[in-house]
Protein backbone atom coordinates (compact mmCIF):
# COMPACT_ATOMS: atom_id res chain seq x y z
CA UNK A 1 0.00 0.00 0.00
CA UNK A 2 1.04 3.60 -0.55
CA UNK A 3 1.06 6.25 2.13
CA UNK A 4 1.14 10.00 1.69
CA UNK A 5 4.25 12.03 2.47
CA UNK A 6 4.26 14.76 5.08
CA UNK A 7 4.63 18.11 3.29
CA UNK A 8 8.32 19.08 3.06
CA UNK A 9 9.61 22.62 3.38
CA UNK A 10 9.05 24.74 0.30
CA UNK A 11 12.02 24.95 -2.06
CA UNK A 12 13.07 27.54 -4.60
CA UNK A 13 11.20 27.25 -7.86
CA UNK A 14 12.53 27.22 -11.40
CA UNK A 15 14.40 30.44 -12.21
CA UNK A 16 12.50 33.19 -14.03
CA UNK A 17 9.07 31.62 -13.50
CA UNK A 18 6.11 33.07 -11.67
CA UNK A 19 5.97 32.19 -7.98
CA UNK A 20 3.61 29.51 -6.72
CA UNK A 21 2.18 29.32 -3.22
CA UNK A 22 3.90 26.65 -1.11
CA UNK A 23 1.53 26.95 1.87
CA UNK A 24 -1.53 25.19 0.47
CA UNK A 25 -2.18 21.53 1.28
CA UNK A 26 -4.44 18.94 -0.25
CA UNK A 27 -7.79 18.32 1.43
CA UNK A 28 -6.55 15.10 3.05
CA UNK A 29 -3.45 16.81 4.52
CA UNK A 30 -1.16 15.13 2.00
CA UNK A 31 1.07 16.81 -0.55
CA UNK A 32 -0.41 19.67 -2.53
CA UNK A 33 0.08 19.27 -6.27
CA UNK A 34 -0.23 22.75 -7.70
CA UNK A 35 -0.43 23.65 -11.37
CA UNK A 36 0.13 27.26 -12.37
CA UNK A 37 -0.20 28.65 -15.87
CA UNK A 38 2.82 30.60 -17.11
CA UNK A 39 3.46 32.80 -20.10
CA UNK A 40 3.36 31.10 -23.50
CA UNK A 41 0.93 28.34 -22.42
CA UNK A 42 3.50 26.69 -20.17
CA UNK A 43 2.22 25.09 -16.95
CA UNK A 44 4.43 24.77 -13.87
CA UNK A 45 3.85 21.74 -11.61
CA UNK A 46 4.99 21.78 -7.97
CA UNK A 47 4.67 19.43 -4.99
CA UNK A 48 4.26 21.43 -1.77
CA UNK A 49 6.02 24.29 -3.51
CA UNK A 50 8.95 22.21 -4.73
CA UNK A 51 9.47 21.92 -8.50
CA UNK A 52 8.27 18.74 -10.16
CA UNK A 53 8.03 19.52 -13.87
CA UNK A 54 6.76 21.97 -16.47
CA UNK A 55 4.48 21.43 -19.44
CA UNK A 56 5.97 23.06 -22.52
CA UNK A 57 3.79 23.33 -25.64
CA UNK A 58 6.68 23.31 -28.13
CA UNK A 59 6.85 25.35 -31.30
CA UNK A 60 8.83 28.46 -32.06
CA UNK A 61 7.09 30.47 -29.35
CA UNK A 62 8.41 27.95 -26.82
CA UNK A 63 12.01 27.93 -28.01
CA UNK A 64 11.66 25.24 -30.66
CA UNK A 65 10.60 21.63 -30.75
CA UNK A 66 7.90 20.10 -32.91
CA UNK A 67 5.72 18.77 -30.10
CA UNK A 68 4.62 19.31 -26.48
CA UNK A 69 6.84 17.86 -23.75
CA UNK A 70 7.57 17.94 -20.01
CA UNK A 71 10.88 19.44 -18.90
CA UNK A 72 12.64 19.39 -16.53
CA UNK A 73 11.47 16.43 -14.43
CA UNK A 74 12.61 16.36 -10.79
CA UNK A 75 12.40 13.29 -8.57
CA UNK A 76 11.22 13.56 -4.96
CA UNK A 77 14.79 14.24 -3.76
CA UNK A 78 15.21 17.17 -6.13
CA UNK A 79 17.41 15.44 -8.72
CA UNK A 80 16.80 16.19 -12.41
CA UNK A 81 16.01 12.76 -13.86
CA UNK A 82 15.81 13.55 -17.59
CA UNK A 83 18.41 14.77 -20.06
CA UNK A 84 18.70 18.55 -20.41
CA UNK A 85 19.83 18.77 -24.04
CA UNK A 86 18.59 20.15 -26.42
CA UNK A 87 16.57 22.46 -24.16
CA UNK A 88 19.73 23.42 -22.22
CA UNK A 89 23.26 22.18 -21.65
CA UNK A 90 23.94 19.47 -19.08
CA UNK A 91 27.12 17.97 -17.68
CA UNK A 92 28.12 14.68 -19.28
CA UNK A 93 25.31 14.72 -21.82
CA UNK A 94 25.60 13.60 -25.41
CA UNK A 95 24.16 15.83 -28.12
CA UNK A 96 22.45 13.08 -30.11
CA UNK A 97 18.83 12.72 -31.20
CA UNK A 98 17.67 16.34 -30.81
CA UNK A 99 14.06 15.16 -31.01
CA UNK A 100 14.46 13.43 -27.62
CA UNK A 101 12.91 16.17 -25.50
CA UNK A 102 12.90 14.95 -21.89
CA UNK A 103 9.42 13.35 -21.69
CA UNK A 104 7.07 13.22 -24.67
CA UNK A 105 4.58 11.25 -26.78
CA UNK A 106 4.87 10.87 -30.57
CA UNK A 107 5.09 8.30 -33.36
CA UNK A 108 7.21 8.00 -36.48
CA UNK A 109 4.76 6.72 -39.14
CA UNK A 110 1.27 8.21 -39.20
CA UNK A 111 -0.99 8.88 -42.15
CA UNK A 112 -4.20 8.18 -44.06
CA UNK A 113 -5.34 4.57 -44.32
CA UNK A 114 -5.63 4.91 -48.09
CA UNK A 115 -1.87 4.36 -48.40
CA UNK A 116 -0.98 7.94 -49.31
CA UNK A 117 1.76 9.94 -47.66
CA UNK A 118 2.83 8.90 -44.14
CA UNK A 119 4.33 11.45 -41.77
CA UNK A 120 7.11 11.40 -39.16
CA UNK A 121 5.85 12.90 -35.93
CA UNK A 122 8.68 11.22 -33.97
CA UNK A 123 11.56 13.32 -35.32
CA UNK A 124 9.61 16.00 -37.15
CA UNK A 125 12.33 16.11 -39.81
CA UNK A 126 9.77 16.12 -42.61
CA UNK A 127 8.01 19.15 -41.16
CA UNK A 128 5.32 17.23 -39.30
CA UNK A 129 4.37 18.65 -35.91
CA UNK A 130 2.14 17.89 -32.94
CA UNK A 131 0.67 21.35 -32.40
CA UNK A 132 -0.59 22.46 -29.00
CA UNK A 133 -4.04 23.95 -29.59
CA UNK A 134 -5.32 24.87 -26.15
CA UNK A 135 -5.36 24.16 -22.45
CA UNK A 136 -8.76 22.70 -21.58
CA UNK A 137 -8.41 22.45 -17.80
CA UNK A 138 -5.90 23.04 -15.01
CA UNK A 139 -6.66 21.61 -11.56
CA UNK A 140 -4.65 21.52 -8.33
CA UNK A 141 -5.13 19.36 -5.24
CA UNK A 142 -4.17 15.90 -3.98
CA UNK A 143 -3.71 15.17 -7.68
CA UNK A 144 -2.92 17.85 -10.24
CA UNK A 145 -4.66 17.53 -13.61
CA UNK A 146 -3.79 19.15 -16.93
CA UNK A 147 -6.05 18.63 -19.94
CA UNK A 148 -4.85 19.78 -23.34
CA UNK A 149 -5.93 19.55 -26.97
CA UNK A 150 -3.36 18.97 -29.74
CA UNK A 151 -3.42 18.50 -33.50
CA UNK A 152 -1.08 16.22 -35.45
CA UNK A 153 -0.38 18.39 -38.49
CA UNK A 154 1.32 17.23 -41.71
CA UNK A 155 3.93 19.38 -43.51
CA UNK A 156 1.36 20.74 -45.96
CA UNK A 157 -0.82 21.90 -43.06
CA UNK A 158 -3.54 19.26 -43.06
CA UNK A 159 -4.65 17.84 -39.72
CA UNK A 160 -3.98 14.09 -39.60
CA UNK A 161 -5.19 13.41 -36.06
CA UNK A 162 -6.69 15.25 -33.13
CA UNK A 163 -5.45 14.44 -29.66
CA UNK A 164 -7.04 14.99 -26.26
CA UNK A 165 -4.50 14.50 -23.48
CA UNK A 166 -5.09 14.29 -19.72
CA UNK A 167 -1.90 14.41 -17.65
CA UNK A 168 -2.29 13.71 -13.92
CA UNK A 169 0.44 14.42 -11.35
CA UNK A 170 0.69 12.68 -7.96
CA UNK A 171 3.11 12.26 -5.04
CA UNK A 172 3.45 9.90 -2.10
CA UNK A 173 5.61 7.12 -0.66
CA UNK A 174 5.80 3.36 -0.54
CA UNK A 175 5.20 1.56 2.76
CA UNK A 176 8.94 0.91 2.80
CA UNK A 177 9.53 4.66 2.95
CA UNK A 178 10.84 5.60 -0.50
CA UNK A 179 9.23 8.74 -1.81
CA UNK A 180 7.70 8.73 -5.27
CA UNK A 181 6.16 11.07 -7.79
CA UNK A 182 3.99 9.91 -10.66
CA UNK A 183 2.76 11.25 -13.99
CA UNK A 184 -0.19 9.51 -15.64
CA UNK A 185 -0.83 10.02 -19.35
CA UNK A 186 -4.32 9.35 -20.73
CA UNK A 187 -4.16 9.92 -24.49
CA UNK A 188 -7.07 9.85 -26.91
CA UNK A 189 -6.10 9.89 -30.59
CA UNK A 190 -9.11 10.88 -32.67
CA UNK A 191 -9.54 10.34 -36.41
CA UNK A 192 -11.60 12.78 -38.46
CA UNK A 193 -13.53 12.00 -41.62
CA UNK A 194 -10.89 9.55 -42.86
CA UNK A 195 -9.29 6.51 -41.23
CA UNK A 196 -5.73 6.97 -39.91
CA UNK A 197 -2.94 4.38 -39.62
CA UNK A 198 -0.26 4.40 -36.94
CA UNK A 199 2.42 2.48 -38.73
CA UNK A 200 4.75 -0.38 -37.91
CA UNK A 201 7.99 1.27 -36.77
CA UNK A 202 10.21 1.19 -33.71
CA UNK A 203 10.33 5.01 -33.76
CA UNK A 204 7.87 5.79 -30.95
CA UNK A 205 5.93 6.24 -28.76
CA UNK A 206 5.51 7.09 -24.99
CA UNK A 207 9.06 8.19 -24.37
CA UNK A 208 11.56 9.56 -21.90
CA UNK A 209 15.29 10.32 -22.23
CA UNK A 210 17.00 9.71 -18.89
CA UNK A 211 19.81 11.56 -17.14
CA UNK A 212 23.35 10.41 -18.14
CA UNK A 213 24.12 8.42 -14.99
CA UNK A 214 20.89 6.42 -15.33
CA UNK A 215 22.08 5.04 -18.66
CA UNK A 216 23.23 1.43 -18.85
CA UNK A 217 25.98 2.15 -21.40
CA UNK A 218 28.13 5.12 -22.36
CA UNK A 219 30.22 7.75 -20.63
CA UNK A 220 29.04 8.45 -17.05
CA UNK A 221 26.64 5.47 -17.25
CA UNK A 222 25.98 3.84 -13.88
CA UNK A 223 22.43 2.61 -14.30
CA UNK A 224 20.57 -0.67 -14.62
CA UNK A 225 17.63 -1.73 -16.80
CA UNK A 226 15.07 -4.39 -15.97
CA UNK A 227 11.61 -5.33 -17.18
CA UNK A 228 8.63 -7.10 -15.61
CA UNK A 229 9.75 -10.43 -17.13
CA UNK A 230 13.11 -10.33 -15.34
CA UNK A 231 15.12 -9.44 -18.46
CA UNK A 232 17.99 -7.06 -17.72
CA UNK A 233 20.32 -4.66 -19.49
CA UNK A 234 20.26 -3.96 -23.22
CA UNK A 235 18.25 -7.17 -23.81
CA UNK A 236 15.17 -5.26 -22.61
CA UNK A 237 14.97 -3.68 -26.08
CA UNK A 238 12.24 -5.10 -28.31
CA UNK A 239 10.76 -7.37 -25.64
CA UNK A 240 7.18 -7.36 -24.42
CA UNK A 241 6.69 -6.40 -20.79
CA UNK A 242 4.17 -4.72 -18.50
CA UNK A 243 6.80 -2.29 -17.21
CA UNK A 244 10.43 -1.30 -17.65
CA UNK A 245 12.56 0.20 -14.89
CA UNK A 246 15.78 2.24 -15.03
CA UNK A 247 17.66 2.75 -11.76
CA UNK A 248 20.96 4.20 -10.65
CA UNK A 249 22.56 7.24 -9.04
CA UNK A 250 21.85 10.87 -9.90
CA UNK A 251 23.94 13.43 -8.03
CA UNK A 252 25.04 10.63 -5.71
CA UNK A 253 21.48 9.63 -4.75
CA UNK A 254 19.89 6.27 -5.64
CA UNK A 255 16.81 6.89 -7.78
CA UNK A 256 14.71 5.17 -10.42
CA UNK A 257 12.17 5.63 -13.20
CA UNK A 258 9.54 3.07 -14.16
CA UNK A 259 7.11 3.27 -17.07
CA UNK A 260 3.98 1.16 -16.65
CA UNK A 261 1.82 0.03 -19.57
CA UNK A 262 -1.82 0.13 -18.49
CA UNK A 263 -3.35 -3.38 -18.74
CA UNK A 264 -6.31 -1.86 -20.61
CA UNK A 265 -4.08 -0.75 -23.49
CA UNK A 266 -4.35 -2.65 -26.75
CA UNK A 267 -1.54 -5.20 -27.27
CA UNK A 268 -0.69 -5.20 -23.56
CA UNK A 269 1.97 -6.08 -22.54
CA UNK A 270 3.59 -3.69 -24.98
CA UNK A 271 6.98 -3.80 -26.71
CA UNK A 272 9.77 -1.47 -25.58
CA UNK A 273 12.07 0.75 -27.60
CA UNK A 274 14.33 0.95 -24.54
CA UNK A 275 17.96 1.66 -25.33
CA UNK A 276 20.98 1.33 -23.05
CA UNK A 277 22.08 4.85 -24.07
CA UNK A 278 19.06 6.33 -22.29
CA UNK A 279 16.00 6.31 -24.56
CA UNK A 280 13.13 4.59 -22.83
CA UNK A 281 9.87 4.20 -24.80
CA UNK A 282 6.76 2.03 -24.78
CA UNK A 283 5.78 1.19 -28.37
CA UNK A 284 2.84 -1.09 -29.25
CA UNK A 285 3.29 -0.62 -33.00
CA UNK A 286 6.83 -1.67 -33.99
CA UNK A 287 6.22 -5.40 -34.39
CA UNK A 288 8.28 -5.64 -37.61
CA UNK A 289 11.39 -4.27 -35.89
CA UNK A 290 10.90 -6.00 -32.55
CA UNK A 291 9.71 -9.43 -33.72
CA UNK A 292 11.27 -9.57 -37.22
CA UNK A 293 7.72 -9.99 -38.48
CA UNK A 294 6.43 -9.06 -41.92
CA UNK A 295 6.54 -5.31 -42.43
CA UNK A 296 3.20 -3.77 -41.60
CA UNK A 297 2.27 -6.40 -39.01
CA UNK A 298 2.18 -3.75 -36.30
CA UNK A 299 0.01 -1.25 -38.21
CA UNK A 300 -3.06 -0.08 -36.32
CA UNK A 301 -5.97 1.68 -38.01
CA UNK A 302 -8.20 4.18 -36.25
CA UNK A 303 -11.46 4.17 -38.26
CA UNK A 304 -13.04 7.39 -39.49
CA UNK A 305 -14.62 9.11 -36.51
CA UNK A 306 -12.98 6.59 -34.15
CA UNK A 307 -10.32 6.83 -31.47
CA UNK A 308 -7.41 5.00 -29.91
CA UNK A 309 -6.93 5.40 -26.18
CA UNK A 310 -3.51 4.79 -24.59
CA UNK A 311 -2.57 5.10 -20.90
CA UNK A 312 0.82 5.07 -19.19
CA UNK A 313 2.12 5.78 -15.70
CA UNK A 314 5.62 7.11 -15.15
CA UNK A 315 6.89 6.57 -11.62
CA UNK A 316 9.91 8.52 -10.30
CA UNK A 317 11.23 7.31 -6.96
CA UNK A 318 13.99 7.56 -4.39
CA UNK A 319 15.99 4.56 -3.23
CA UNK A 320 15.72 0.95 -4.31
CA UNK A 321 12.40 -0.47 -5.48
CA UNK A 322 11.84 -4.19 -5.99
CA UNK A 323 10.15 -5.85 -8.98
CA UNK A 324 7.41 -6.97 -6.58
CA UNK A 325 6.71 -3.35 -5.63
CA UNK A 326 6.40 -2.41 -9.28
CA UNK A 327 4.06 -5.35 -9.88
CA UNK A 328 1.93 -4.04 -7.00
CA UNK A 329 1.93 -0.57 -8.54
CA UNK A 330 0.79 -1.99 -11.86
CA UNK A 331 -2.14 -3.71 -10.13
CA UNK A 332 -3.12 -0.44 -8.45
CA UNK A 333 -2.77 1.44 -11.70
CA UNK A 334 -4.98 -1.08 -13.51
CA UNK A 335 -7.74 -0.32 -10.98
CA UNK A 336 -7.65 3.43 -11.67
Amino acid sequence: MLRRLNPPAAAALFPCLLAVSATATADDGGPMIELARQAGERVLVTVDGEPFTEYRPGGEADGGGHLPYLYPVYGPGGQALTRNWPMSEGKGEERDHPHHRSLWFAHGVVGPADGSKRHDFWTGRDGSAIVHREILAVESGEAGVLRTANAWVAPAGEEVLREERTTTFRAGAFDSGQAWRAIDFDLRLLAGDAAVVLGDTKEGTMAIRVAPTLRHQGEHAAGAMRNSEGIEGADVWGKRAAWVHYSGPVDGRAVGIAVLDHPGNFRHPTWWHARAYGLFAANPFGVHDFEKAKKGTGDWTIPAGGELRLRYRLLFHDGEVSPEQLDDELRRYSAD
